[in-house]
């Protein structure tokens, strides 16, 4: 049985990515997963790091170490459980401020935990999380246009790397995000009827979307092979994202000064 655990990073459950999210877990469960919801915001799900979650040590507090000691705090451990057990992981948040929520972002701080989920030894490739598939639902208050390539807002699916890329180091194969734009409070007449509409089609069309999970478009992450010993990108090797790209002569001699 596939075991899906549903994400929500909102703090109104009766916002659109509240509903989006009740749908996803709806369609999992119609389809036979073994589903476990998590909203994060109503169960008061503290996202900060700190010594207090620990049982005091000499020196300064280093989250690594804290972590991989083993004494996990009660409010963390059930959930890297949820992790590790998890076949899917479907993220459901909007953009704020140019990238997810601080609970989200607290969210992999707190359950990602050092020695666990990962480790100096076991990333990337080696990752402990090889074999679990992730995806990102995603809506933005700007249009289409304004969160595309060439957009003001910048480039909505860059501004979602460096989660992504958060749960490619654990060894998870990560899903091309699901984007909905233009979900804001400020529509009126003619635009509110057609935005929801546009909703309402989402929701409807959620189980469609993890009925073809398989067939969903993956991103393209660059296997360990692809770097050298110093963890520099090959030669040759492709780029699939400016993050990590052959430097070009400009780049080359910032990087030499």
């Amino acid at each position: 049985m596939t075991r899906t655990l549903v994400l929500l990073a909102h703090p109104e459950p009766r916002s659109f990515t509240g509903a989006w999210a009740d749908a996803t877990a709806a369609a999992a469960r119609a389809a036979g997963h073994a589903v476990t919801a998590s909203d994060l915001v109503a169960e008061g799900f503290d996202p900060v790091e700190r010594p207090g979650h620990y049982a005091a040590g000499p020196g300064p507090f280093d989250p690594l170490k804290a972590q991989e000691a083993g004494r996990l705090p009660a409010d963390i451990a059930p959930r890297v459980a949820q992790v590790q057990a998890a076949d899917r992981i479907v993220f459901h948040f909007p953009i704020w401020w140019f990238g997810p929520p601080a609970i989200l972002m607290g969210w992999c701080d707190r359950v990602l935990v050092h020695g666990v989920l990962h480790d100096v030894d076991h990333r990337f490739d080696r990752g402990p999380c090889a074999g679990t598939s992730a995806l990102f639902c995603v809506t933005t208050g700007a249009s289409a246009a304004e969160c595309g390539p060439d957009g003001r807002e910048g480039d909505a699916r860059l501004l979602l790397w460096p989660l992504a890329q958060t749960l490619r180091y654990l060894g998870m194969e990560v899903l091309e995000p699901v984007l909905v734009h233009g979900v804001h409070g400020y529509h009126e007449g003619a635009a509110k009827a057609e935005l929801e509409a546009r909703l309402a089609a989402v929701l409807d069309g959620q189980a469609g979307l993890i009925g073809g999970w398989d067939r969903h478009p993956r991103w393209p992450f660059n296997p360990d092979s692809d770097f050298d010993a110093a963890g520099r990108l090959r030669p040759g090797a492709p780029s699939h994202d400016p993050f990590i790209r052959h430097p070009g002569p400009q780049s080359s001699s910032r990087r030499d000064a």
